[in-house]
């Protein structure tokens, strides 16, 4: 090769190497989190390459849900208070003057079943008739579907295709009178939903009803649950709650239940029983309690010298979702170059004495808010 075909062929490897698009890659490529917990993405491109933009999107091509946010710089994404629906593939983009480079990351939601039936009871039947009742379950793993009469742990004969577990009496009889119960159950949590078969033909049967099948109240308030029963002699009325004992500070009177003072451990299925001699009847309320938020910051007090990094977090327990707010007791603005994210952090890159001070954070939901106070002091 002659010495003008080399000095060409080194121009041609030089400008392939200074003209290469960008390498990118995102950290972690896979992660699986809860229902209500938060993720994030990070881009990274790697040395001596050049982008100039980088941008985040579905793989799918479907917007990015409202609880998606794009950091600084389009460096990390994060997803605040997951949802089902923010399980996929999402691919960052890397720009620069030699072209475009995608690399894409998976995540997986997780979250407890949710479980439907059809029909939804209770049902009223006579002798002979043919009754079925399907059971639909959503989660995420797949929830494992099960039926069982309350009262027994014996798992009954059903039969599930596409997703629906069905239970069903050819012929029923009286002794097949009762409350069912479909249970769903992954490894995030278990559901249960309750169906009632009561036989029509028996005068005087207990029929238990309730005020309210669904209730939301604020912790720290009381609550009253209402059931009425018909039925003859007159049911005697008694309240449970499923799968724990009844609170502590309850009252029953007149077949009303009565909670003083309720807090977020209250929260739950509620169970009224009729009761005569012909038989019950069951009638239920679901009750969640919601609470405003409670902050704190992490740490409470921090010394540092000129240059260095600050992080403070704002921790806050309440009923989701809950927006963080930081600011500068006494001056209201951050300092320049501080940026603040959604799950409640506050970072200064480089601090400097003049960003001595006391930092609050407020922490609000739907109910109320909730503030927390940080002291940082900055020696030169």
């Amino acid at each position: 090769m002659d010495s003008l075909s080399y000095a060409l062929l080194l121009v041609s490897l030089l400008c392939s190497a200074t003209g290469q698009s960008p390498v990118v890659s995102v950290e972690p490529q896979t992660t699986t989190v809860r229902e209500g917990e938060s993720v994030s993405l990070r881009c990274q491109v790697g040395s001596g390459a050049h982008a100039t933009q980088l941008q985040w999107r579905r793989a799918n091509n479907q917007a990015l849900a409202d609880n998606v946010k794009i950091g600084p710089n389009g460096v990390v994404l994060t997803i605040a208070n997951a949802r089902p629906n923010n399980q996929g593939e999402y691919q960052c983009v890397a720009s620069g003057s030699a072209g475009s480079t995608v690399a894409s990351a998976q995540i997986n939601i997780k979250y407890p079943p949710k479980v439907r039936l059809s029909p939804t009871g209770p049902l009223r039947v006579k002798i002979g008739d043919r009754v079925s009742v399907q059971c639909r379950a959503t989660g995420r793993p797949r929830p494992k579907m099960s039926w069982r009469r309350q009262g027994s742990p014996l798992q009954l004969l059903s039969e599930e295709i596409d997703g629906v577990n069905t239970i069903q009496w050819l012929i029923v009889r009286p002794e097949d009178a009762g409350v069912y119960i479909c249970q769903a159950e992954n490894i995030v949590g278990v559901t249960e939903v309750k169906v009632e078969v009561i036989f029509g033909g028996v005068p005087g049967a207990p029929m238990a009803a309730v005020s309210h099948k669904e209730m939301t109240v604020v912790e720290g308030h009381t609550v009253t649950m209402r059931c009425q029963a018909t039925g003859s002699p007159p049911p005697v009325i008694t309240w449970s709650k499923l799968r724990a004992p009844l609170p502590w500070k309850h009252t029953v009177a007149g077949g009303a239940l009565t909670l003083t003072s309720v807090g977020r451990q209250d929260s739950g299925q509620y169970i009224c029983n009729a009761t005569n001699i012909h038989g019950f009847s069951e009638a239920y309320t679901q009750m969640e309690v919601e609470s405003p938020p409670y902050a704190t910051s992490l740490p409470e007090q921090v010394k540092l010298q000129h240059g260095d990094a600050l992080t403070l977090r704002c921790l806050a327990h309440g009923s989701h979702p809950i927006q963080f707010h930081w600011s500068r007791v006494g001056r209201g603005n951050l300092p320049a170059g501080s940026h603040s994210t959604n799950d409640g952090q506050l970072v200064i890159p480089h601090v400097k004495s003049s960003d001595s001070g006391i930092y609050k954070c407020v922490a609000t939901n739907h109910i109320g808010s909730s503030e927390a106070l940080a002291k940082v002091n900055v020696r030169a």
